[in-house]
């Protein structure tokens, strides 16, 4: 289904991907600030609960940047108990959960849960309260979960699609493939041990040539502290041809004085 003004054709959609259900939510900006946030996170299904103005709300298609999809295909109902009535399990948020006995997990645990849950087949949600005071204790007692965010104490007000956007993407996490590093090399590759090597050669015999390493007491410990320098990080092909041409203009220099 494309979504309104050409938004973005948003991809996969899961069959058992979690729900996220928003109550009673105020702004329509906001409804579509959250559509953005659970695209990013790779989040396509969205139910609202008695959306103080209604629905559908044209304010919230601008306000999503092209996450239309979601708003298109969001579902309303009039009670939580109408919204979570096909889950099996259902997570919410709640920044000082009082007087209620239940799991408390932070983002990432309940992400992890959740991607569990999903593959099983299971049908799950996670409701986010209205923007002014959250969730009342009526709908966290449809939850089975609660999920806290370990955020500064001292300041841990969130607004909707904050929200939502760290459940989101703790979820896109579970799956994501890209390393925690990485070194853009562009058009070269990181330099092999033999490159390096042979690098190493040319500098240590044009040290040894001009004079730099005549104190032989000292020798092998300056040599050292050379390899080190050049094998601490991940020195690219292209930055060693740099050197080979820093090293041999060194030399010709040297050379034309004498």
């Amino acid at each position: 289904m494309t979504g309104r003004d050409g938004g973005a054709d948003l991809e996969p959609i899961g069959e058992f991907d979690p729900v996220v259900i928003l109550v009673r939510p105020q702004l329509a900006e906001n409804i579509g600030t959250t559509a953005r946030a659970m695209a990013n996170g790779g989040l396509f299904h969205l139910r609202i609960v008695a959306p103080r103005d209604g629905w559908p709300q044209e304010r919230a298609w601008p306000a999503s940047s092209g996450a239309h999809r979601i708003l298109d295909n969001a579902q309303v109902f009039e009670t939580v108990d109408d919204a979570v009535a096909d889950l099996h399990r259902v997570f919410a948020t709640c920044p000082r959960p009082r007087h209620v006995v239940k799991p408390v997990m932070t983002a990432r645990g309940a992400a992890a849960e959740l991607r569990v849950a999903s593959t099983r087949g299971l049908r799950t949600g996670i409701l986010f309260g209205p923007e002014r005071a959250g969730l009342d204790v009526e709908d966290m007692a449809r939850a089975d979960t609660l999920v806290r965010y370990p955020l500064n104490p001292k300041f841990m007000s969130l607004n909707l699609a904050q929200a939502v956007l760290v459940m989101a993407y703790e979820w896109y996490l579970t799956e994501d493939m890209t390393p925690p590093r990485d070194l853009m090399t562009n058009e070269t590759h990181v330099a092999t041990k033999g490159e390096l090597e042979n690098f190493m050669s040319h500098l240590l015999r044009e040290l040894d040539d001009c004079g730099f390493l005549r104190n032989e007491q000292k020798k092998p410990g300056m040599i050292r502290n050379l390899r080190h320098f050049f094998t601490r990080g991940e020195v690219t092909e292209q930055e060693l041809r740099t050197l080979h041409g820093v090293v041999s203009e060194l030399v010709s220099a040297r050379k034309a004085r004498r």
